[in-house]
């Protein structure tokens, strides 16, 4: 059994600043760009420091602009870029910095228009590429247990935590992050922006958002455990996410 460092800190700077209020959950701190994360108080469970990960230029240059053929669809295009260009590294940083490529390329302004949800802003995006940059350092293996799980795949309950989002508000969030497998033009981008993460987007959820989360999932993993792995452990780690959420003022 691989004996996991836990005490070793995960530190990142990326082009961005992220919310400071991210530093509100247990084990990261936000410093402008530079994000410091301790996986002992971080993740919930940290079995796995490795992750799979593709430059992400080569990404863009090969992968983006690939059209799907009655021979080959956009998964095999993925998957054939993965096997050829993918390295394992336990290098979170570099893990995090793919991750806020992938993200800000996928949850980029331009789709503002095309949302049919109004509400949604800028801002709102921001949000969405903040959360889903950490949440890259979730992992399921191939047989389908979850070995990496930290509060961001609680969705809802840590952007409402971090951007005091009601209720409503971080539901719609959730259905413009779900949109990446309803919207066809979203997912064709989506499956070939993951490939630079080692895999593609799966959800637990349904099309209502039940907190069931996200994670890039290697090519050939096991849903069937994956979703018995998932439906195992939930419901006592949202409540732990939730008991961050900082009360208005009176």
């Amino acid at each position: 059994m691989t004996i996991i460092d836990t005490k070793a800190a995960i530190t990142v700077v990326l082009p961005e600043a992220f919310d400071e209020r991210w530093s509100r959950l247990p084990g990261i701190q936000v410093d402008g760009q530079r994000i410091t994360i301790d996986p002992a108080e971080y993740f919930f469970r940290f079995e796995s420091n490795t992750w799979l990960v593709a430059d992400w230029e080569l990404v863009k240059s090969q992968l983006l602009e690939a059209q799907e053929t009655t021979e080959s669809a956009v998964e095999q295009l993925a998957l054939d870029f993965i096997k050829a260009h993918a390295a394992s590294t336990s290098d979170a940083a570099r893990v995090l910095s793919t991750a806020y490529e992938v993200y800000a390329y996928l949850f980029r302004d331009e789709h503002l228009a095309n949302l049919g949800l109004p509400q949604i802003t800028a801002e709102h995006l921001r949000m969405l590429r903040e959360a889903a940059t950490l949440m890259a350092l979730n992992k399921v293996e191939l047989d389908g247990h979850i070995s990496n799980v930290g509060p961001c795949w609680f969705f809802p309950a840590a952007t409402s935590v971090v951007f005091d989002l009601d209720d409503e508000m971080g539901g719609t969030l959730d259905e413009v992050y779900h949109g990446g497998w309803f919207n066809e033009h979203r997912r064709i981008e989506s499956i070939k922006a993951h490939a630079a993460l080692g895999g593609r987007l799966v959800h637990g959820c349904q099309s209502v958002p039940d907190q069931s989360g996200g994670v890039v999932a290697p090519y050939g993993a096991s849903m069937t455990a994956f979703r018995d792995d998932l439906a195992a452990f939930k419901a006592g780690w949202i409540e732990q996410v939730y008991a961050h959420r900082v009360s208005p003022a009176a």
